[in-house]
Order: C-alpha cells, then structure tokens, then sequence
C-alpha cells in the first residue's frame, strides 16, 4: 500500500518522533493510535501517516515539543543501542519517511504540490499536474578505518555535537564508486593515502537520510595534515588503548571494535 496522510484509523505498529527522539510510554507499553492521536495535539507542525506495507503508523513532530503527561522520549541512537537492529528498523524507516515527507512538499519540474501516490507497488510521491514521481531519498556515505600495523586512525569531527573519535566518513560525490569516495575523503580529510580496500558492512542511518557503507583500508603513505573545516584532531591510536569511540548501535562501532585487519 502507498504512504496514507492523516489516518484516521490504525491497526500497524505505532511510531512517534519528537525530531531525533523516540517518543515512549512512560509505563512501558507500546504506543497505540490514541496516543499518537493525543500526542498530535501537543505541536501544530506535525506530520501524520502511515504505510501499509510496512506496518508503521507515524507521527512526526519537532525535536522542542512539549509532551503530555505520562510520555518521554530517549535518542533514537540509544534506543538503537539498547534494542538492536531488528527491532530498531522500523523506526528507523519511519523516521526517513518522516524526514522526507516533511521535506518534499512541491514538485521540483513544475512547483504544483505533491500528492502521496496510488499506485500499490512504491511509496512515492507524484505531481498531480506534470506526473513527476519522487521517492524517498537515500544519501549514500563511506565511512572507514584506517589501520597501521596495531594502530588506527580516529579523528575528532567538527561539526559533530558529540566528543567521541570516530572513524574517518562522507558523503559519495556523484560518478565515484564507493573506494573511489574512501580514497579521497581520507586523502581531503587526513592527507594520507590507503590501499587494500575492503567492504565491511552497511548501516541505516536516517540523520536524516543516509546509508552508510563501512571498509577497512590499510595505510600506505603520507603524514597527517587534517582539514580544519572537517576535523579538531586526527591521531594513530593503539586498538586495545582508543580514547572515547561511539556507543553500541552505530557501525562505527563495529569498525572499531569488531573489524579484523
């Protein structure tokens, strides 16, 4: 089924977001459409939908709502973290969709406002006026660690809320393969130059929109000189002796603590 706006009525798994945090019962029962009923009264910018394919009934609201009594919210990261990726893949979903139905409102060819689309096969949006289809965004990014001999590669990003060292990553430039992107997002960010290139996994990471594709690469030449804009700090650190890295639930973690070289 296609993506319905405003249901009125629901029998899917009901999902509530408050910009980056996952709204939750206080008495740890699972949300009911009542309660995203409820909950919708507490923001006039909301966003209500559901797709029926995936079993997910959806209420978007912006990070500084004030809920009602008996509901609180935790990060969508730690929830990851705390439940796991099964679980956590349907909220993950929802909150793609949100981010993108509350982002794509008129069609890009001609300015007329998008429509949810009928046909029972995508979800999708489509221009009433020139039939332009649009679908959910996905934004595909690399995300690496480098190592050398016991030794790998973290870096302190700049525009990161967080304190934590983390891997080396970016988004992919149109016409690059993905080694093409680990290759030149280390080159721009560090100054060094990598070899044997090797996939490691992929994650979801709807923040607002991206896939991330994680390697290991192995360094070859080259010393650090980082690129201020992106980074505070890059370093060589021993594997078994890294400073603060991301909590369980992000694929950084894996690459960091999990990877083999």
């Amino acid at each position: 089924m296609p993506i319905i706006l405003s249901p009125e009525t629901s029998c899917c798994r009901c999902i509530a977001l408050a910009g980056q945090d996952v709204v939750l019962r206080n008495d740890g029962q699972s949300l009911e459409f009542e309660d995203l009923k409820g909950l919708q009264a507490s923001s006039s910018d909301n966003l209500l939908f559901e797709e029926r394919h995936t079993d997910i009934c959806v209420l978007g609201m912006p990070q500084d709502t004030s809920l009602p009594e008996g509901f609180e919210t935790t990060t969508l990261r730690n929830y990851y973290a705390e439940h796991g990726e099964e679980h956590v893949l349907p909220y993950f979903r929802a909150k793609a969709l949100y981010e993108w139905l509350s982002k794509t409102r008129y069609c890009p060819k001609c300015g007329t406002r998008l429509e949810p689309s009928t046909n029972e096969e995508e979800t999708s949006l489509v221009c009433p006026n020139c039939h332009n289809v649009i679908f959910p965004r996905i934004e595909p990014c690399i995300i690496v660690l480098v190592n050398r001999g016991n030794d790998i590669l973290l870096a302190l990003h700049r525009n990161r809320i967080s304190k934590y060292y983390s891997c080396i990553a970016g988004f992919m430039e149109a016409g690059e393969s993905a080694e093409q992107a680990v290759r030149r997002e280390i080159m721009e960010e560090t100054g060094i130059t990598v070899c044997n290139i090797r996939y490691f996994g992929s994650q979801s990471w709807p923040f607002p929109s991206q896939l991330m594709l994680g390697f290991t690469a192995e360094y070859e030449s080259g010393e650090i000189h980082i690129q201020e804009s992106e980074l505070q700090r890059a370093a060589w650190f021993p594997r078994n002796n890294c400073p603060a890295t991301p909590p369980k639930g992000s694929i950084a973690y894996r690459l960091i603590h999990q990877s083999k070289y």
